[in-house]
C-alpha cells in the first residue's frame, strides 16, 4: 500500500497586470482523509508566510484574516483554488499550496 498525498500546482508561472484578480490553483490526490489545504506566500529570502486555510468539507469560500483579498475555494474534488482579488505588485511572491 501507498501512503500519502501529491500536490502540484496547475501552473508555475503566473503574470498579470496591477489591479486584475488572479487565481492560483493546486490539484492533489485524494488518501480518503478530510484534508486541510494551507496556502503560503515567500518574499524573496523570507520565510514562506501563512495566508489562508481551509478543509475540503467547506461548502463556502475561506477568507484569508491576514488579507481580505485572498479568498480559497475547493472549486471541485482534489483541486483548489486562491483567488487574489485587486492584485498589487506588492503581491509578486512565490505562492505554496500544501496540504
Amino acid at each position: 500500500a501507498v501512503f500519502g498525498n501529491v500536490i502540484k500546482p496547475d501552473q508555475t508561472h503566473v503574470v498579470h497586470e496591477e489591479g486584475s484578480d488572479i487565481t492560483l490553483s493546486c490539484s492533489f490526490s485524494d488518501s480518503g482523509f478530510s484534508e486541510n489545504l494551507h496556502w503560503y506566500r515567500q518574499y524573496g529570502r523570507s520565510k514562506p508566510e501563512f495566508i489562508v486555510l481551509t478543509i475540503d468539507s467547506a461548502t463556502e469560500a475561506q477568507q484569508s484574516v491576514i488579507d481580505p483579498r485572498f479568498t480559497v475555494n475547493i472549486t471541485k474534488k482534489e483541486h483548489v483554488d486562491l483567488k487574489i482579488s485587486s492584485a498589487a505588485v506588492s503581491d509578486s511572491a512565490l505562492y505554496y499550496c500544501a496540504l
